[in-house]
């Protein structure tokens, strides 16, 4: 056999033996948050973090969302199960959306404030930008327990100049006919204006879609 053709089909078996190229992974938004962005009560699709995916996608944004929310967590459980997402995720984006169920059982702020620190800090050393969502308590334990409260989430956004939405319910709170019967999750209607209040924050750290 010549040796153009050893060489040629040589070639050939070489090429038939490399795997085609594998689709790059979309990036990953990962949520962490509570009752709120869990979609307490709601049916599949009708939480906000549902229709933010399906904004992402249609909107041509190339993003996969991964909600690691638990109704009724606290920053304690969130920072517990954080680092595990991290890894298993890799996520470009992390929202934080804790904090309401630590004031509605009077956890010591200091504590809060923590917790928080350090999602925020395991989340920027994995490479992904940060939103922080705040929430709002009742006066329960005390006008002064309440400012300290509240105060956690603009101190944090001030000091590593992340995205903040200061108060997710804004659009919501006062409004009966936007809740469940049990007076506190909101229901299916309401969710639009959870993720309005989101979006604009979200969208700075997006990656920006193809063009036509």
């Amino acid at each position: 056999m010549r040796p153009f053709l050893i060489c040629a089909i040589v070639w050939l078996a070489g090429m038939a033996m490399v795997p085609p190229p594998q689709a790059a992974e979309p990036p990953v938004i990962l949520v962490v948050g509570d009752s709120l962005s869990a979609g307490y009560g709601l049916g599949a699709g009708q939480g906000w973090v549902a229709l933010l995916e399906q904004r992402l996608t249609r909107e041509g944004y190339g993003y996969r969302v991964v909600n690691a929310s638990v109704s009724g967590e606290t920053t304690d459980g969130g920072l517990a199960r954080l680092s595990r997402a991290l890894e298993r995720h890799a996520p470009a984006i992390v929202v934080i959306a804790l904090g309401g169920n630590d004031g509605l059982r009077g956890l010591p702020v200091v504590r809060v404030r923590g917790n928080l620190e350090a999602m925020i800090d395991r989340s920027r050393a994995a490479g992904a930008g940060v939103v922080l969502v705040g929430i709002r308590i009742p006066t329960n334990y005390g006008p002064r327990y309440r400012s300290a409260f509240e105060g956690i989430y603009a101190d944090l956004v001030r000091r590593y100049r992340i995205g903040h939405v200061p108060f997710i319910l804004q659009d919501v709170a006062l409004r009966t006919d936007l809740f469940q019967a049990d007076g506190i999750h909101p229901n299916a209607a309401a969710q639009p204006l959870l993720l309005a209040r989101v979006w604009p924050e979200l969208q700075p750290l997006l990656r920006q879609p193809p063009g036509p």
